[in-house]
C-alpha cells in the first residue's frame, strides 16, 4: 500500500510539513523518516540512502586527499595527460544534462505531447546532473572560488571555455525557472514556452561550446575540428535518453504496473524505443567513422587512434554498449520489454562514460609537439582520488534525484491533480 499526499505548492509548505513531522515524531523519529525519505520504504528512499552514503564517503576521502596532498593525488602531469578522469566525468554529466533538456524540449518546445509524462522528470534530472558535473569540476580545479573574481576581472571572451561556463550557467538558471513553472502547473503559458525555448537554445550553445573547448586545440589533432561540437551535441541527446529511461524505471521499482497511466502507456508504446534506437544508431556511426578516419589518416598526432582501437574498452563500448542496445531497441520482440529497455539504458550510459573517458584521455596520449625521437605514447591510469571524484558525482546525482522524486510529482502531465505516490 502506498501513501498519497498533495504535492507542496511552495517551500513554505515543505518546511511547515517538516516542522510538523519533527513535533509529531521527535528528533530520533524525524531523523529516521529523513533517512528513509518517508514513513514507508520506497525506491526513492533506497536511492537516497545509497547516494548519501556514497557521497559522504567519496567526498570525505577526496577532500582529505586534496587538502593534504593536493593535485599530486591525481595521476595527471603538466607534460603528459593534463585532463584526466574528473574532466571526463564532468563532460559526461554536463552532456547528460544537455541531453535531458533536449528530451524535455520535445513536448514543451516542439509540441510532441506524447512525451509530456517524462518532461518534468527530465528537467529535474537535468538540474541534478549539471550540479553533479559542476561539483566534480570544482573539486578538480583545486581553487574553485577563484572563479568568482578571475572570470569577471579576466573576461577571456575569446576563450571557448569562458563561453562554455557562461552558457551552462544560463542553462542552469533557466532550468530552475522552467522547473518552478512546471511546479506551479504552468505548462502552456507564453512565459513557459519562452523559457523552454531559451533553455533549449542555451543548452545547444553550452554543449557546442564544450565541444569547441576541445575542437579548438590544433595542438591536439585527435580533438581538433568542428566535428567535436556536433559529436558532443548528438551524443548528449543519446545520454539524456538513456538516463531518463533508467530513472523512470528506478523510480517505480522497475515495475510498470506501479506507474501512473500516462507514463505507463508511454513506457509500453514504441515512440521512446524508436527515438532511443535512432540516437544509438547515429552515435554508433559517428564513433565508428571517427575511428575509421583516425586509423586511415597518417597525420602526425593521430597515432593515439591505434592505441584506442587496440583497447578492449573500445570494442566493449562499440559492440556491447552500442550495437547490442541498437539491436534490442529495433527488435519488436524486445524493444518494449522492461528488462531489455533497462539493460539497454544501462549499457548505453556505460558506453557513453567509456566514450567520454577515451575521448578526453585518448586525445592526450600523443605527446604535444613531439619530435621524431618520441616513440611512445603518454601513460595514464586514474588514481584512487580521481575514482573517488567520479563516484562522488554519482552519489550526489542519486541523492538529489531521490529527493526530487519524493518532494515533487515528477510524472505530472498538464491538467493532473497535485498528488504524489
Amino acid at each position: 500500500m502506498t501513501t498519497r499526499y498533495l504535492e507542496p505548492k511552495n517551500f513554505a509548505e515543505v518546511f511547515t510539513h517538516l516542522g510538523k513531522l519533527y513535533r509529531d515524531h521527535g528528533p530520533l523519529g524525524f531523523l529516521k523518516i529523513a533517512w528513509n525519505l518517508g514513513h514507508e520504504p520506497t525506491p526513492a528512499g533506497a536511492m537516497w540512502k545509497f547516494g548519501l552514503i556514497l557521497l559522504t564517503l567519496t567526498f570525505g576521502f577526496s577532500f582529505i586527499m586534496l587538502a593534504t596532498v593536493g593535485h599530486a593525488s591525481f595521476n595527471t602531469s603538466s607534460d603528459g595527460v593534463n585532463w584526466g578522469m574528473p574532466i571526463a566525468t564532468y563532460a559526461f554529466f554536463a552532456l547528460m544534462s544537455s541531453g535531458l533538456t533536449m528530451i524535455a524540449a520535445l513536448p514543451m518546445v516542439f509540441g510532441f505531447k506524447q512525451f509530456y509524462p517524462i518532461a518534468k522528470r527530465a528537467i529535474w534530472l537535468s538540474i541534478v546532473t549539471l550540479i553533479a558535473g559542476f561539483a566534480v569540476l570544482a573539486m578538480e580545479l583545486g581553487h574553485p572560488f577563484r572563479m568568482l573574481w578571475t572570470i569577471p576581472t579576466g573576461l577571456q571572451v575569446m576563450s571557448p571555455m569562458f563561453w562554455m561556463g557562461v552558457f551552462y550557467t544560463i542553462d542552469l538558471i533557466l532550468l530552475f525557472i522552467k522547473f518552478y513553472l512546471l511546479w506551479k502547473d504552468d505548462w502552456d503559458s507564453g512565459v513557459s514556452h519562452l523559457v523552454g525555448a531559451l533553455g533549449f537554445g542555451a543548452v545547444i550553445l553550452a554543449s557546442g561550446m564544450l565541444g569547441l573547448v576541445f575542437g579548438s586545440m590544433v595542438m591536439r589533432p585527435m580533438w581538433y575540428g568542428s566535428f567535436t561540437s556536433i559529436f558532443f551535441m548528438l551524443t548528449a541527446a543519446l545520454t539524456g535518453a538513456a538516463a531518463i529511461v533508467l530513472a523512470v524505471y528506478m523510480s517505480f521499482g522497475f515495475k510498470r504496473e506501479a506507474m501512473p497511466e500516462p507514463l505507463k502507456s508511454m513506457a509500453e508504446g514504441d515512440e521512446l524505443p524508436k527515438v532511443f534506437a535512432t540516437l544509438i544508431g547515429i552515435t554508433l556511426v559517428m564513433v565508428l567513422t571517427r575511428m575509421w578516419t583516425g586509423l586511415w589518416s597518417n597525420l602526425d598526432g593521430l597515432e593515439g587512434f591505434k592505441a584506442l582501437f587496440q583497447s578492449p574498452l573500445f570494442h566493449f563500448q562499440v559492440w556491447i554498449c552500442f550495437a547490442l542496445p541498437f539491436y534490442l531497441m529495433l527488435n519488436r520482440e524486445t524493444n518494449r520489454g522492461v528488462m531489455w529497455q533497462v539493460i539497454s539504458s544501462v549499457l548505453v550510459l556505460l558506453g557513453m562514460a567509456i566514450n567520454r573517458y577515451e575521448f578526453i584521455v585518448g586525445g592526450q596520449l600523443v605527446p604535444m609537439f613531439k619530435g621524431n625521437w618520441v616513440n611512445s605514447l603518454n601513460a595514464y591510469t586514474p588514481s584512487i582520488t580521481e575514482w573517488a571524484l567520479t563516484l562522488m558525482g554519482w552519489g550526489l546525482a542519486f541523492a538529489l534525484y531521490a529527493l526530487g522524486e519524493r518532494l515533487f510529482k515528477l510524472h505530472a502531465v498538464p491538467g493532473e491533480p497535485r498528488v504524489i505516490r
